[in-house]
């Protein structure tokens, strides 16, 4: 399993929750589980404590994308730095599911459960594959959604850097609120060139009396 792989596990811990609308899916054990994936062992050790503790990581990784997002680098390493000393990762060299033409084992490197509790194992792999994308492509490849009034998290990984959205869903409804205000726009100069038109006419026919 490639590293690059772990930085989803950010995206969806940070996106578990949509503070513009007051949403919060983090809110039971099963919950917590859900975020690690079906059959996932890792996940089956979460207890409401967990809960909680989730809910601490969370913000800390929400805290990263919104450095990333208002360009400041400087705070959005410190901070993932903070989160990769305080739940560091166990690293093992993996063979299992992946095998070449003769059966044999395709050796990758893999990110152990951590053994203590869930938001541990979470927050180890998730800030892991955060710090790995982040170095591979740059700050900039993380973001929030422009979408108003969504402030999802999101990693991008277009060619020419150029997402803006957490989803087609709402990079579709932002189009379509900008049309709508270009309309609005172009009514409204149209009236305003009318007004003009009229009042320049009334002015003229004034003075020729």
């Amino acid at each position: 399993m490639e590293l690059a792989y772990y930085s989803d596990y950010a995206v969806r811990l940070v996106n578990s929750e949509d503070p513009a609308r007051g949403q919060d899916s983090l809110t039971s054990v099963e919950a917590v589980r859900d975020l690690f994936g079906a059959g996932q062992e890792a996940g089956r050790r979460a207890t409401d404590a967990d809960v909680t503790r989730f809910r601490s990581v969370r913000a800390r990784l929400r805290a990263v994308f919104e450095a990333a997002d208002q360009s400041d680098e400087t705070l959005a390493v410190n901070l993932l730095n903070s989160l990769l000393l305080e739940f560091p990762v166990s690293p093992q060299i993996s063979g299992h599911d992946f095998r070449d033409d003769d059966g044999r084992p395709l050796w990758h490197m893999h990110l152990a459960d951590h053994p203590s509790n869930a938001t541990a194992g979470y927050a180890a792999i998730a800030a892991m594959g955060l710090a790995f994308h982040l170095t591979e492509y740059g700050v900039d490849r993380l973001g929030l959604c422009e979408a108003a009034p969504c402030r999802n998290a999101y990693l991008d990984t277009s060619t020419n850097r150029s997402r803006r959205y957490c989803s087609d869903r709402c990079a579709t409804r932002a189009n379509v609120a900008a049309y709508r205000a270009r309309k609005r726009l172009e009514a409204d100069r149209s009236a305003n060139s009318g007004r003009t038109a009229d009042t320049a006419q009334r002015t003229a026919a004034s003075g020729e009396r």
